[in-house]
C-alpha cells in the first residue's frame, strides 16, 4: 500500500477523533442572575451544584474509570501513564472516597511520599488533567459566583435563615459563607438584593489559574506567606479608599487559585512552619485569616508530595508532630514488577526525539534494564544470587518453584521488607544510560548486551554513588545477565530453531510415544535400523523428560498423562502433534537444541559451514526477526551469544 495514502488516512482518522472528542466535550457556557439559576440550573441536579472539591474529585475518578478484565476497578486516567503503583493509586482513590462520604479523613492533607522519579508528580498532573476535562461535561458542571476572585458557589448566597428550608426543599446541605469581596459587591453595588448577583459555569484550568493552584517552595529566607494568601494591591487603595476594602487586595495567592478543586504543593516540608500551619487550618477548618478580613471560607483539596530525605529530617523533629497528625501519608515507591517498569521505560522512550524512537532495540533490552532496576530497590540482606532472582520473579506474578502460594503473596506484600522499593535506581538513571548507549552507538540497533554495557559505564562513572553500592550494583547487572537474559535468549533461539527442525521434532515425539507405550505396556521395542527387539530406551525418556523438571517418582504419572491425552485423541478422530501437550513440546524442544548444538557452534566457527547448516542458521536469523522482535544485526548477536554460552557449558 502506498505510505502517503497510508499517512493521509491515518490523518483523517485522527482528525474524526478530534472532532468526535469535542462533541463529547463541548461545554454549554450559562450566565445569569442567582434569580435565574435557581429557577433554571438548580432543579436538575441540586446534589451535584452541592459538591464539595472531595466529593467532586471522587466523581471525576468514578467518571473516568472503569473494570478490567478481572471485574477490578480501572481508571482510565491513569492507565497509560502511571504503571507498577496500582496499590498507591488504590489508596488515593479510598482517600478520595472516604473524603467524600464526608469522613474525617476529608479534614486531613493528603501528602504522596516516595523516592525521586516515582510517579509522585505524574498522579498530581493526571489528576488535574482529568479535573479539567470533566468540568467540560455536563456531569462535571461547575457553577460559580461571576467575578469572585475565589469562583465560590452561587449557593453561598443563600441566607443562614433560610438553609434549613432550602435543605428540606433541594435534599443537600448548603456549607460555607460569602467571601469578603462578594460580600463588599453584594452590599455597594446590588444593595443587599443577592437575587440579582450573576452567576456562570466556571471550568476547571491549570493555565487560567481556575479550581487549580500550585505552590513550589523558592528560597525560604525570601518565601513570603502572600504567595498563598495573596496581600494589599496599592494600585487599587486611592480607587476604593481604604486597605482593607477587600477589592483593593489581591486574590493573586495560590489557595485562591484552587478555591473549588485542588491546590498542589511541591515538596512541602521544604516550606517555613507557618505556611504549614495555614496550609492544615485550611484543610482542617476550610478557612484562612488574613489581616484585615475575618476568615474566608475557601473548599479545596490540598494534595502535596515530598521526598523521603526531607521527610525524615520532618521526622526528627518533635514539634512536627501535630502537623503529622493532620496527614494522611500515602507511599508512591517504586514499582517491582519488572515488566510494570519496562513499560515505563516504553513510555519514556515513545515521548523522546525521532532520532531516539527509530533505534530498534532488541525484545529483552527493556526487561534486562528493568530486571536490574528492581534488583537495586530490594531488601538488601545476605540473599544469595538465586534467591533475589526468584524474588523478582515472584514480584512480577511468575510462578517460581519451590514457592507456594502463600509465600509469594507475603513477598509481594513485602511483609518482610516493607521498605522495599523506597530506594534504588530510579527510571531516570536507566533512560540516561539507555540514550547514552543510543548515542555512542554507530547503528540505529541496540541489543541487550549492549545496554547492560552502558548501564555499567553509567554505575561507575557517577560521582554520587558510593563505592560499595557501585560494586553491588554491577553485581546485579551480572546477576541479570546470568538468571534472566540468558534464559531468556536461549528460549528465543530454542523456539526458532525448533521450527526450523520441525520434522526432526515430529520424530522425536513419535519415538517417545512409542518408547513410552512400550514401557507401560512392558513388552519389547522392535528398532527401526537393525530390526531388533530391545527394551525401550529409558535413558532417551528421561534425557526428555528431565528437561522439564519431570522428577525419577513422578514420571510414571507423567507418562500415563500423555498416553491418556493420546488415545483421547485417537478416539476423536484427531491427530497427536505437537501442539496437544504443551509440556511434551516443551521438553521435546529443549531436548532437540542439546542435540543440534552443533549446529549452533557453527555460527561462530571458522569451519565453513555446509549449504544445508547453512540454511538451516539463515532460517533461524529470519525467524528471530520475523517472528520474536529481532533485527538482523540483533538476531546475528543472539545467536553469537547463545553459542558462546553453549561453548562455557
Amino acid at each position: 500500500m502506498d505510505p502517503l495514502s497510508d499517512q493521509a488516512t491515518g490523518q483523517a482518522q485522527f482528525q474524526d477523533r478530534l472532532l468526535a472528542f469535542t462533541r463529547q466535550h463541548r461545554a454549554g457556557h450559562w450566565t445569569g442572575s442567582f434569580s435565574q439559576f435557581m429557577r433554571q440550573v438548580l432543579p436538575a441536579s441540586p446534589c451535584r451544584l452541592a459538591r464539595s472539591s472531595h466529593q467532586y474529585i471522587w466523581d471525576m475518578l468514578r467518571w473516568s474509570g472503569n473494570e478490567d478484565q478481572d471485574g477490578k476497578p480501572r481508571c482510565s486516567l491513569f492507565a497509560d501513564e502511571l504503571f507498577g503503583i496500582d496499590d498507591a493509586l488504590a489508596r488515593v482513590a479510598d482517600y478520595f472516597k472516604a473524603a467524600a462520604a464526608g469522613s474525617e479523613v476529608g479534614r486531613r492533607l493528603l501528602l504522596l511520599l516516595g523516592p525521586p522519579s516515582g510517579g509522585k508528580s505524574t498522579l498530581v498532573i493526571r489528576l488535574k488533567r482529568g479535573l479539567e476535562e470533566y468540568s467540560h461535561t455536563d456531569e462535571g458542571a461547575l457553577y460559580g459566583i461571576a467575578g469572585c476572585p475565589v469562583r465560590e458557589s452561587p449557593l453561598h448566597l443563600v441566607p443562614h435563615t433560610m438553609r434549613s428550608g432550602f435543605r428540606d426543599t433541594y435534599d443537600v446541605e448548603v456549607a460555607g459563607e460569602l467571601c469578603p469581596h462578594c460580600r463588599a459587591r453584594l452590599e455597594d453595588e446590588l444593595a443587599g438584593d443577592f437575587l440579582r448577583m450573576p452567576v456562570e459555569r466556571i471550568f476547571v484550568s491549570e493555565a487560567g489559574r481556575s479550581a487549580i493552584g500550585t505552590y513550589a517552595p523558592h528560597d525560604p529566607n525570601t518565601a513570603d506567606i502572600a504567595d498563598l494568601v495573596g496581600s494589599v494591591d496599592l494600585s487599587k487603595v486611592a480607587d476604593f479608599g481604604d486597605e482593607g476594602d477587600p477589592r483593593a487586595w489581591s486574590w493573586s495567592g495560590a489557595v485562591y487559585a484552587a478555591s473549588r478543586g485542588m491546590l498542589e504543593m511541591i515538596e512541602i516540608l521544604k516550606v517555613k512552619r507557618e505556611f504549614l500551619y495555614l496550609l492544615l487550618t485550611l484543610t482542617q477548618e476550610k478557612n484562612v485569616k488574613v489581616a484585615r478580613f475575618p476568615l474566608i471560607y475557601l473548599d479545596e483539596t490540598i494534595l502535596a508530595h515530598t521526598n523521603l530525605a526531607e521527610f525524615r529530617k520532618f521526622l526528627q523533629e518533635s514539634e512536627n508532630e501535630g502537623l503529622l497528625d493532620r496527614m494522611v501519608i500515602v507511599q508512591v515507591p517504586y514499582t517491582l514488577n519488572y515488566r510494570e517498569e519496562a513499560r515505563i521505560y516504553h513510555k519514556l522512550i515513545l515521548a523522546a526525539a525521532p532520532a531516539f524512537r527509530s533505534v530498534h532495540l532488541d525484545p529483552h533490552v527493556l526487561h534486562a534494564a528493568a530486571v536490574f532496576a528492581v534488583l537495586s530497590r530490594l531488601h538488601e540482606g545476605e540473599d544469595r544470587d538465586n534467591e533475589l532472582a526468584r524474588r523478582v520473579r515472584i514480584h512480577a506474578g511468575e510462578d517460581v518453584d519451590g514457592v507456594h502460594h502463600s509465600e509469594a503473596l507475603r513477598v509481594r506484600n513485602k511483609e518482610k521488607a516493607p521498605d522495599e522499593g523506597l530506594s534504588g535506581v530510579s527510571p531516570r538513571f536507566v533512560i540516561n544510560a539507555l540514550s547514552n548507549a543510543i548515542i555512542q552507538s554507530q547503528r540505529s540497533s541496540l541489543s541487550t548486551m549492549d545496554l547492560l554495557l552502558a548501564l555499567k559505564d553509567g554505575i561507575e562513572s557517577d560521582a554520587r554513588i558510593e563505592p560499595a553500592r557501585k560494586r553491588k550494583w554491577v553485581d546485579y547487572l551480572v546477576l541479570t545477565r546470568k538468571e534472566f537474559y540468558n534464559r531468556w535468549v536461549k528460549e528465543d533461539v530454542h523456539k526458532a530453531l525448533f521450527v526450523s527442525f520441525e520434522q526432526e521434532v515430529e520424530e522425536l515425539l513419535g519415538k517417545y510415544l512409542d518408547e513410552v507405550e512400550a514401557m507401560l505396556d512392558n513388552r519389547q521395542v522392535k528398532d527401526p535400523i537393525t530390526s531388533e527387539e530391545r527394551r525401550p530406551d529409558e535413558r532417551f525418556l528421561r534425557a526428555v523428560e528431565e528437561k522439564i523438571h519431570i522428577s525419577d517418582s513422578g514420571k510414571q504419572s507423567f507418562r500415563q498423562e500423555v498416553v491418556r491425552k493420546a488415545m483421547s485423541a485417537y478416539k476423536r478422530g484427531e491427530r497427536f502433534g505437537l501442539g496437544s501437550h504443551a509440556q511434551l513440546r516443551d521438553a521435546l524442544q529443549q531436548y532437540l537444541f542439546e542435540q543440534r548444538r552443533d549446529v549452533l557452534r557453527l555460527v561462530s566457527s571458522a569451519k565453513r559451514p555446509d549449504d544445508e547448516v547453512r540454511a538451516k542458521i539463515s532460517a533461524v536469523e529470519r525467524r528471530l526477526v520475523d517472528e520474536y522482535g529481532y533485527d538482523s544485526h540483533c538476531a546475528r548477536e543472539a545467536l553469537n551469544y547463545v553459542t558462546t554460552l553453549l561453548a562455557q557449558e
